[in-house]
């Protein structure tokens, strides 16, 4: 039985007991919100996934991005990317490659982890036109949706899936323009197609034969997010909230008649002054379907410190609803990302959604234990409860101090210690 007819039915799943202990809440507020569409645990039949909610109540949840190019193909790098991906504490990995063997690199991924693991079916439908036809634009519909079963059978759990791009987002997005072009992939290949072969996007038109594929093989839908600002004075155009509105519709219909679970994407590059408009629009427009946030950048000129720029906004997102974050990485406008890259897109990413947690949950225990820590020099504590602890002693430890209850930055003058001789402040 598939995840949301059971909790419409009124039975609690394991998967939903180990959230809810996950979480600290009550299993039957799991089951109802994955019954309300609010909440959804991404899984496979094919292999063994590590149980991850994502939604409404829930800690904000960190997804890794990774995937080879047409300039570097490497199975045995890409998997070293999701190991450490997963061993930095990604809650999902999607796995984007364009380049070489698209099954066997996924398979291989899936293999290699027990995360979640997402894809972009449309990515490989549209490549394998390519070296078949020599142009994207002679894929068939029957490829597409064969892609899109291959990829379920390979034990991806989840599948970012453009069903907003129609004739009128089309037509949206070449009335207004764009300052900063089209940057989503998946919209450039959908839309080059459409027009070429003036047709509607069979994602969009066929979408009740997509719902009985992902309904089959037990595939989570995360509506694409195709017309997604490449540039913040393209945030929240007419081109987007079309998008949204039409993913907004898919979205419910998945749910509703298919039992479906879903999650809905957003953008992309917002200004830090419509984040929270562009959050409250698309949990109200939805019904409060799971957010997954592409970033959000918050200003273009930061190439190489992405990672900050998205730590930035993806704290506001959280903190003001946005369920499920996508990380960026150093790399992110300059080049394919290396292991190094991925590590520090993860670790920034969970700053960013504790942060956001603190204001939306209210989750400050952490950070209450670290403040006493602080105050008693308990630098053992420190590290038990640091986000990287083991970063931080590295940190420390190379530029070790004279005394061993401070640190090189006050030395003997530490606030702290003097204070600590002569008053006793601990709550």
């Amino acid at each position: 039985m598939a995840t949301v007819t059971d909790a419409k039915n009124g039975l609690i799943t394991e998967k939903m007991k180990i959230v809810a202990q996950q979480e600290g809440l009550d299993p039957e507020f799991i089951r109802r919100q994955i019954a309300a569409g609010r909440i959804v645990i991404p899984d496979s039949p094919y292999r063994d996934v590590k149980v991850c909610g994502i939604g409404q109540g829930l800690r904000t949840k960190i997804n890794a991005s990774i995937g080879s190019s047409s300039d570097i193909v490497d199975m045995d790098l890409e998997i070293a990317k999701a190991k450490a991906a997963e061993n930095a504490g990604a809650n999902t990995l999607m796995e984007l490659g364009t380049g070489g063997d698209f099954l066997a690199m996924r398979k291989a991924v899936c293999d290699a982890i027990s995360l979640p693991v997402g894809s972009v079916p449309l990515y490989q439908a549209f490549i394998e036109a390519s070296r078949k036809y020599g142009s994207i634009v002679h894929m068939t519909e029957d490829e597409l949706f064969k892609a899109t079963e291959d990829q379920a059978k390979a034990g991806t759990c989840f599948m970012a899936i453009h069903t907003g791009i129609n004739k009128i987002t089309l037509e949206r997005l070449k009335k207004h323009g764009r300052y900063g072009g089209l940057c989503s992939r998946g919209g450039a290949f959908m839309s080059t197609w459409m027009l070429h072969n003036e047709k509607e996007n069979p994602l969009y038109e066929q979408f009740d034969y997509l719902c009985e594929i992902l309904k089959e093989h037990e595939v989570t839908l995360s509506t694409g997010n195709g017309m997604r600002a490449g540039a913040v004075h393209d945030a929240t155009d007419r081109a987007q909230i079309q998008e949204l509105i039409i993913n907004s519709e898919c979205a419910e219909r998945a749910h509703e008649k298919y039992d479906l679970q879903v999650i809905v994407e957003g953008p992309g590059h917002v200004p830090l002054d419509q984040i929270k408009t562009n959050v409250q629009l698309m949990k109200v427009m939805s019904n409060y379907k799971p957010f997954y946030m592409l970033g959000p950048l918050v200003t273009d000129i930061a190439p190489g410190y992405d990672h900050i720029t998205t730590a930035i906004g993806a704290s506001v997102s959280a903190a003001v609803g946005c369920d499920f974050l996508c990380y960026v990485t150093p790399a992110e406008h300059l080049a394919l990302p290396n292991i190094e890259d991925v590590i520090t897109g993860v670790k920034t990413s969970k700053i960013a959604a504790h942060i956001g947690d603190m204001i939306r949950l209210g989750k400050r225990d952490e950070d209450l234990a670290m403040a006493r820590a602080r105050r008693d020099l308990d630098w053992e504590k420190m590290y038990e409860i640091a986000i990287d602890g083991e970063h931080a002693r590295e940190v420390r430890n190379s530029r070790a101090p004279g005394d061993d209850d401070a640190c090189t930055m006050c030395g003997d003058f530490c606030a702290l210690k003097i204070v600590n001789q002569h008053y006793d402040l601990a709550k």
